[in-house]
């Protein structure tokens, strides 16, 4: 069997780790991919629980595809011809517990072999704090009447979840989409009315009603709609699982249905659904787990658009 050489590494990230022997699988259908100093690497330096992150890997052979698993969602990596780095936007659980993980990477040479290898990538335990608020009584305690109307919109909310696109929708950093301050960070566990509740699964800006809201990156609106604790909600699917939730707004600029650009105007901000006064609630959702948005607002993105292709060697 013909043992490849691969060079990973790009020196824009501050965090590898080297494959061990025992990391290294051979396998008769499937050409292993050994290498001189072998490291993926990765941003946010470090990785917590709740945080998305980007992977790097930069082979020194053409590569038709990459993907792989990690934390057991499915990843599959784009192609960035300006770096020559195969790169992935991927996530980590707000219940995932510190320890080693593993990324187990496949990819298709322009010749139709295989190549896979594994990593393992390290995941330490976050800082969140605790928030107490105090909300209307019918947020906390629903009438029956209310009741049924939650259970129809978690269908609606799941039907729209539901959505995923091997096609990645999104290119370049990710855009704040208001520019104020925050006023409340992601993973608080927040209690209502005296009651532990939830964590607060995204970032709150400080916006009067009216605020002009815009989209954090390109997508498809899949959701616009009036719900009981999101109030007037949109949301946008922008490829490969990665969705983006802006909640309370008080007025629609876009509908359901339509492509928006990054920077586009989508709606004004509100104080509609569980609110203690109007805001904006930002929020990242991928593969069916919620991120910390302000991470993602940090995360250095090739601006590049192309899709899955050849690598070059460099």
């Amino acid at each position: 069997m013909k043992i490849a050489m691969l060079l990973l590494g790009i020196g824009l990230l501050n965090s590898s780790l080297p494959l061990t022997a025992s990391e290294i699988r051979l396998d008769a259908q499937t050409e292993t991919l050994v290498t001189n100093n072998p490291a993926i690497k990765w941003a946010p330096a470090k990785l917590v629980n709740g945080a998305p992150c980007v992977f790097r890997i930069r082979p020194a052979m053409k590569l038709k595809s990459l993907s792989g698993t990690f934390l057991g969602k499915k990843v599959f990596f784009d192609f960035d011809q300006a770096s020559g780095d195969w790169y992935v936007l991927a996530g980590i659980d707000y219940d995932t517990k510190p320890g080693s993980y593993m990324l187990a990477l496949e990819g298709l040479t322009a010749s139709g072999q295989r190549q896979s290898f594994n990593q393992s990538i390290p995941i330490s335990k976050g800082f969140y704090r605790s928030t107490a608020l105090t909300v209307e009584r019918k947020y906390v305690e629903p009438d029956p009447e209310t009741l049924k109307r939650i259970k129809l919109e978690q269908t609606i909310k799941a039907e729209a979840f539901r959505t995923f696109s091997t096609d990645r929708k999104w290119a370049g950093k990710f855009i704040v989409p208001v520019n104020t301050a925050t006023t409340a960070e992601y993973g608080s566990q927040r209690t209502y009315n005296g009651v532990r509740q939830s964590v607060h699964q995204g970032l709150d800006f400080r916006a009067g009603i009216g605020t002009p809201i815009h989209a954090i990156n390109s997508g498809k609106v899949i959701l616009a709609r009036d719900l009981f604790f999101e109030g007037n909600c949109v949301v946008i699917d922008h490829g490969q699982g990665l969705l983006s939730l802006y909640l309370h707004l008080s007025e629609f600029k876009v509908q359901e249905g339509d492509e928006v650009a990054r920077g586009q105007l989508i709606a004004l901000s509100g104080g509609t659904g569980r609110v203690t006064g109007p805001h904006l609630h930002l929020a990242v959702r991928w593969q069916g787990i919620y991120l910390d948005p302000a991470i993602l607002l940090h995360l250095d993105l090739p601006d590049s658009k192309e899709k899955q292709s050849a690598g070059a060697t460099r």
